[in-house]
């Protein structure tokens, strides 16, 4: 079991870097879907866009006469593409997420990656635990960041974790992303087992991440190392889960793990069952991988 004051630190850190959003959000509609959320600054932004976007008090729409997914995708784009000009996105990926009123569904438009955090929309990830059995203990894998990523530079991740870009599926995300930044070949990705979903919703300096990851283990060989294929991942290393609980709960130094990557963390620890069910800290650690992605709960 990881120690009380682990446990206390995990709670402590996790509890502020996914605290829910607490300003004024406006609705981005596209009939009667809420498709994302806006704070009061960047809708106020999008009003010079009239000929694409509609900034009312109640709301941001589509400008009348754009009704079909491929014209709200292209008149989308171009504000993208000004608000990204003017540095008021990340990197550009030239990488598009469906926008759907569900997962799956057939989407009301695609939107450049870069300004998923912007528009609020909900995005979808996977994530896999590399894990490693060594004895009777348990080992896994972690990642640091590429310095150059444009998101959390430097920074602990899990061992693969990639978003589900327009067109993909949940496994064929996972076995690109297992390849490109862990060098794990396809047939071995295919051992990773679904474990269910965790949540994400909290105000960032890019605008609003509300995202939904697909968590999945994969029990690697003792002899297996990862190694990056594309550049963004910088190195990996390999910890038992006592110190994984640590870099959870660490929000200091070189050695912290990226907010959603640590929430993925926390979620295989609990099932490891390495924190006890009647540790004071237990149900607000739960509590924390699904929180309400329901922003209009929080309007004020």
């Amino acid at each position: 079991m990881i120690s009380g004051g682990i446990v206390a630190a995990i709670h402590a850190r996790l509890a502020h870097a996914l605290a829910p959003p607490g300003a004024w959000f406006t609705p981005f509609l596209v009939g009667r879907h809420i498709v994302g959320w806006l704070d009061p600054a960047r809708a106020e932004v999008l009003a010079a866009h009239g000929d694409a976007l509609d900034v009312g008090a109640d709301g941001v729409r589509f400008a009348a006469g754009i009704a079909a997914p491929a014209d709200r995708t292209a008149a989308l784009g171009r504000v993208a593409a000004t608000l990204a000009a003017a540095g008021r996105l990340t990197a550009w990926r030239d990488e598009r997420y469906a926008v759907a009123p569900a997962f799956g569904e057939a989407p009301l438009f695609l939107l450049e990656r870069a300004a998923a955090r912007f528009f609020g929309i909900r995005t979808y990830a996977v994530h896999v635990n590399g894990l490693v059995r060594d004895g009777d203990a348990v080992a896994m894998w972690v990642a640091r960041r590429s310095p150059h990523k444009s998101i959390d530079p430097g920074l602990l991740d899990n061992m693969v974790g990639g978003g589900i870009a327009a067109g993909m599926s949940v496994r064929q995300t996972l076995v690109k992303e297992a390849w490109e930044e862990a060098g794990i070949a396809a047939p071995l990705a295919a051992r990773a087992r679904a474990t269910g979903a965790v949540h994400v919703c909290r105000a960032q300096p890019d605008g609003l991440q509300r995202e939904t990851i697909f968590v999945h283990d994969l029990w690697l060989p003792a002899d297996f190392s990862p190694s990056a294929q594309d550049g963004e991942v910088a190195l990996h290393r390999r910890v038992p889960l006592a110190e994984a609980a640590w870099l959870v709960g660490n929000a200091n130094g070189d050695d912290v793990v990226t907010a959603d990557a640590a929430l993925v963390m926390l979620d295989a620890l609990l099932r490891q069952g390495l924190i006890a069910p009647d540790a004071s800290e237990f149900l607000a650690l739960d509590a924390l991988r699904h929180p309400s992605l329901d922003i209009a709960a929080r309007v004020e």
